[in-house]
């Protein structure tokens, strides 16, 4: 019922502007935004580094899609890494909190 769901940006301006508004719409009860770390990957046949952010998300399941596709129509990568975890476990009334937060 409940996710975790990361996502990586170019920086903390950059994520803290998509976490506003991923707030402001009830795709999220809460974002973390973790300070800047190096990725290294192979982009187009390129081994690029670069500094990134990571954004975690906490969420339902049931906003998953919505939540993917308003990062993905934000977000300034050609292809955003969006991966969502589900949670097995957790504090009660904090996945509670989550479920209240994300009601209309």
């Amino acid at each position: 019922m409940y996710q975790v769901v990361l996502v990586t940006f170019p920086n903390a301006d950059s994520a803290l502007v998509v976490a506003k508004k991923l707030l402001n719409e009830k795709l999220a009860a809460c974002i973390n935004i973790l300070p800047e770390m190096q990725a290294v990957y192979c982009w187009k046949d390129e081994l690029k580094v670069d500094s990134e952010v990571q954004m975690v998300i906490k969420t339902t399941k049931d906003k998953f899609e919505q939540l993917n596709e308003r990062i993905c129509q934000l977000h300034s990568y050609e292809i955003a890494e969006v991966i969502a975890l589900d949670i097995q476990q957790g504090n009660a009334p904090y996945l509670n909190w989550i479920k209240e937060s994300l009601s209309s």
